[in-house]
């Protein structure tokens, strides 16, 4: 609904700058609440988290009925309760059977609802050419740079949620970091990048979204990449600082561009549908990110750990138990510090830590190439920003 309040409540060329300073507000609470919340965990209990978004709902629930006048109500349209629950389904069959992927690709819990998904999407497609008001307008994806836009936007989610994930566990299973610490690494340069952003909603005004969605493209994947090439045992803290910064700095960068060039497919009247689409994709990479990240992570991790222990000379069985029990240590005492590298090299002979951490970078290594994919689609099919003609007279 943002998205659409702005769409509706700002001129066309006011809107990339108003999009940055909307994003700036986004990025400064990104930063600040998870060194918060990790601070607020240890001090006053987890319980107290769930106070903040009833204090915050009240507080957005009277600046709305106070400043957002009330829109004209378009007569005759009504809403398609079938699209919308055709279109939820199959994004929830779909993260459902990536998530249970990990437990193995034949069970039925991952192939039903993967084969589920397509199904429902299909009978959708065909629901929303019969009906005279579909959810979402299929003619909107025949604009390559909407289509290109909503790629961007399912990418930064995908990246900014898997990271989180991965830097809970490699910081707490590996380098022995507490909550507070991990919270902590999203706070610094946390004002740099909510100034960077409203630059880019500057530069999306003059320049056009493409160049703009290009750059917070590569600087995401150069995140990933330069966490492939130092994540390690023994891997210096400040070094995941610059990690995280360079994830969240092209995240917000990014989606400052795809919600201009979203909103500015958006026919007259049908602002709010064409945000929901954006915010839809947005959740779904969101899903998608912890759960292919964790799989990808488990799949590496294993392809390590029975490296490790052929050149040991040792069985998969033995090095199998030594693995399993880690995990179990792990889910008697979540959130607690159980590993030790050297306990388990001196009973095992395998070096856990070394073997978790390669298959770290193998993982983002991997998940890097989605956004490099991304730009190079954006330079491809987006079109260029037309300089303006300069008549001599």
């Amino acid at each position: 609904m943002p998205l659409a309040l702005l769409k509706v409540s700002v001129t066309p060329e006011k809107r990339p700058i108003a999009i940055g300073g909307l994003m700036a507000v986004d990025v400064i609470l990104c930063g600040v609440i998870p060194a918060f919340t990790g601070w607020a965990v240890a001090v006053v209990g987890w319980r107290f988290l769930f106070l903040i978004a009833p204090l915050l709902c009240l507080v957005s629930l009277w600046l709305t009925s106070r400043y957002v006048p009330e829109s004209p109500v378009q007569p005759g349209r009504r809403l398609d309760v079938v699209g919308v629950a055709l279109i939820g389904a199959t994004l929830l069959a779909l993260v459902v059977g990536l998530a249970a992927a990990q437990n193995g690709i034949l069970r039925p819990e991952t192939w039903a609802p993967l084969v589920i998904s397509p199904v429902l999407a299909a009978i959708f497609v065909l629901h929303a050419r019969r009906t005279p008001e579909p959810a979402v307008d299929l003619a909107l994806f025949r604009s390559a740079p909407f289509k290109v836009a909503l790629a961007a936007t399912l990418t930064l989610n995908f990246l900014i949620a898997g990271l989180g994930i991965v830097l809970g566990q490699f910081g707490s299973v590996v380098l022995s970091l507490s909550p507070e610490s991990v919270g902590l690494l999203y706070l610094p340069g946390t004002l740099l990048i909510a100034g960077t952003v409203i630059l880019a909603g500057n530069l999306i005004g003059k320049c056009g979204p493409r160049p703009v969605m290009i750059s917070g493209l590569v600087v995401m994947a150069a995140s990933g990449l330069l966490l492939a090439a130092t994540a390690g045992p023994a891997m210096a803290l400040w070094l995941l600082v610059p990690t995280t910064w360079l994830c969240n700095l092209g995240s917000v960068v990014t989606s400052a561009s795809v919600s201009e060039t979203v909103l500015s497919q958006a026919p007259p009247g049908h602002s709010g549908a064409v945000a929901s689409v954006q915010m839809a994709l947005a959740m779904t990479g969101a899903a998608f990110g912890p759960t292919v990240y964790v799989l990808l992570l488990n799949l590496f991790f294993r392809r390590q750990w029975l490296m490790d222990a052929k050149s040991r000379g040792l069985s998969v069985a033995r090095a199998g138990r030594a693995v399993d029990a880690v995990r179990s240590g792990l889910a008697q005492t979540p959130g607690s510090t159980v590993y030790d590298s050297n306990l388990l090299r001196q009973a095992s002979g395998l070096d856990l830590g070394l073997d978790f951490a390669d298959g770290l970078r193998l993982t983002m290594l991997t998940v890097s190439i989605l956004p490099l994919v991304v730009a190079v689609l954006a330079f491809l099919l987006m079109p260029r920003r037309k300089k303006p003609t300069v008549r001599h007279g």
